[in-house]
């Protein structure tokens, strides 16, 4: 029983920071990566799809992508989508051939996107520390129902501790590489 709460609080737990490493990277960079686009949706044929099910993707240069619809007629649904989406970008299009050129991040946008960075991390630590309050409760209850000592308790709880401490040691390993993905000019 406690090695099951253990196995599924660190199961959550490891969600939580996967969670926020596909979070952090909507956040853009100034790089160019496919990745930017993936959550757009685009109405093709009255259902929305993700771009990535109706244009191949692809990196030009560190600053721009190359979007290549499979059929001409959807060229102006994408342009639309792009255009809604939250990344700010306006596409280029020649023919069939749509192009995002990511401008350079000011130093002002660097340190707001920074701050969103440490928010989402902060989010992610919290999760994490509800997900140890939890384990916690059942164990709690498992000793209230007299399944297991006092002992067993405080055993379960410092090892919970630790998978609690290495999760969000993980969390702020993300958030660092994430900043200084954005600090480099």
């Amino acid at each position: 029983m406690l090695n099951d709460i253990k196995k599924d609080t660190q199961t959550r737990m490891a969600k939580s920071v996967e969670a926020l490493r596909h979070t952090l990277v909507k956040v853009r960079t100034g790089r160019a990566t496919s990745a930017l686009v993936d959550h757009i949706k685009v109405n093709y044929h009255g259902s929305e799809m993700p771009l990535s099910q109706v244009a191949s993707i692809s990196v030009s240069d560190a600053r721009s992508l190359v979007i290549t619809p499979w059929e001409k007629q959807i060229v102006g649904a994408i342009e639309k989508a792009i255009l809604g989406s939250d990344l700010g970008l306006t596409p280029n299009t020649a023919g069939t051939t749509i192009r995002l050129n990511l401008p350079a991040l000011t130093e002002e946008r660097r340190k707001e996107l920074s701050k969103v960075v440490h928010g989402e991390g902060e989010d992610s630590k919290v999760a994490i520390r509800n997900i140890r309050r939890d384990a916690n409760q059942q164990i709690k209850e498992l000793l209230k129902e007299k399944l297991v000592s006092e002992d067993d308790v405080r055993r379960s709880e410092d090892e919970i501790q630790k998978i609690t401490d290495s999760a969000i040691k993980d969390v702020d390993e993300v958030v660092k590489a994430k900043e200084q993905e954005l600090m480099t000019v």
